[in-house]
């Protein structure tokens, strides 16, 4: 209950401040080839045709199967994960025997917009979608749901829109408790005698999945900070002061510099950083090899990079947690193909995640934590990298 009432209220406060994107129209491809084969006289086929597109409308799902075209929308390419992700998708998909328009749309809103409405208009079927923010999408989603097109909302959590049928990502709170239960463990904060020091890294605010990543893990250390147990030099602990804009990995080493110069440059030793993913940690381990002289922290990461899997190893990142995009990909054209076939995608959460409109019915995947003691096993046994990756 903890869990939800935090994520919720985070989650409204988010929503509250974001407007709708918007963007223009797109005329289903059901509707333009009823009047092709009209205006060439075949009037059977065009009622035909007609009706498929009444039923669309009404909400009922396009015939799929086999052949049928899937939209997917990914966010950027700047990342190693989203392009793992699209391409994971991508393979399976076209191996499922369905044909894909795999999108990225370099981190920006409009041109997500932009190429969701032509995946619309040029025939998807069904999409899948990873926002840039997910609350921007209204006008296309809109469209998607006058066409009849289920939606699937992939990793990030597309809000404020009914037209959202499934979410597919991680068990997000869980990634937040496994850094913080990680933290507590690796500086012994249960018997610690003296105050060790923190700072407190996430990502995007306009990212749905970090109101769960710090979440959860405030939710374990917060008791270590009211106990002075764990103490923030910086003051800096909301979530507004912690966010990192599109998790890029220069802001946080910026304000990384900014802390150390101001709380950390007279010696003062920093104990660990909560970072909730790999770019932001990337950028804060950037800012203390530039600046910082004193013990190396312990740093969390998320998504297992290869840059932050060669720092594990290098001793300047402590964690990740590691979220096979594979089996992600894997579950979601399981998803796909059981809506084409006009069943029911298998769910397995059912009251965590309110988009604003509703409990979206959603499939967790579970997160695990890789460190240097079981790299091998996660990752180069599992075959998502080659050891000559990380070295």
């Amino acid at each position: 209950m903890k869990k939800r009432l935090i994520a919720a209220a985070l989650t409204m406060a988010m929503a509250a401040g974001m407007m709708t994107g918007c963007g223009g129209s797109g005329k289903p491809a059901e509707s333009v080839a009823a009047t092709a084969a009209a205006d060439a006289g075949n009037t059977e086929a065009a009622k035909a045709e007609e009706a498929k597109t009444e039923a669309s409308q009404d909400g009922a799902p396009a015939a799929g199967g086999a052949g049928a075209l899937i939209g997917v929308a990914m966010p950027t390419k700047d990342l190693q994960r989203w392009n793992q992700d699209g391409a994971n998708m991508k393979a399976e998909l076209e191996a499922a025997g369905y044909e894909v328009d795999l999108q990225y749309a370099s981190n920006d809103v409009q041109t997500q917009v932009s190429q969701i409405e032509n995946m619309i208009s040029n025939g998807c079927q069904m999409l899948v979608i990873a926002s840039i923010d997910g609350s921007s999408l209204g006008e296309p989603l809109s469209q998607a749901k006058e066409a009849g097109i289920p939606v699937i909302s992939y990793d990030r959590l597309i809000m404020n829109s009914d037209a959202v049928s499934y979410y597919a990502t991680f068990d997000n709170y869980k990634v937040g408790q496994k850094q913080g239960e990680y933290l507590v463990e690796a500086l012994g904060l249960e018997n610690a005698a003296e105050p060790k020091n923190i700072e407190l890294f996430t990502g995007d605010p306009a990212d749905n999945n970090c109101v769960f990543f710090f979440g959860g893990a405030m939710d374990v250390i917060q008791k270590y900070i009211d106990e002075g147990k764990l103490v923030v030099k910086s003051g800096q602990t909301a979530f507004e002061q912690v966010a990192t804009a599109n998790w890029d990995s220069e802001k946080a080493q910026n304000r990384m510099d900014t802390i150390i110069a101001g709380n950390y440059s007279d010696g003062t030793v920093l104990d660990a950083v909560l970072c909730s993913n790999d770019s932001t940690a990337l950028g804060v381990e950037n800012a203390l090899a530039a600046s910082y002289t004193g013990p190396y922290p312990v740093i969390t990461g998320q998504d297992c990079d290869i840059a932050n899997v060669k720092n594990m190893l290098n001793g300047k990142q402590a964690m990740s947690v590691f979220k096979d995009t594979r089996t992600l990909a894997t579950q979601v054209v399981k998803m796909v193909d059981a809506v084409m076939q006009g069943g029911e995608a298998a769910i397995n959460d059912t009251s965590s995640y309110d988009n604003g409109t509703g409990i979206i019915p959603t499939y967790l995947c579970e997160p695990v934590v890789v460190t240097i003691d079981n790299y091998k096993e996660m990752l180069i046994e599992s075959g998502y990298y080659t050891e000559d990756q990380v070295k």
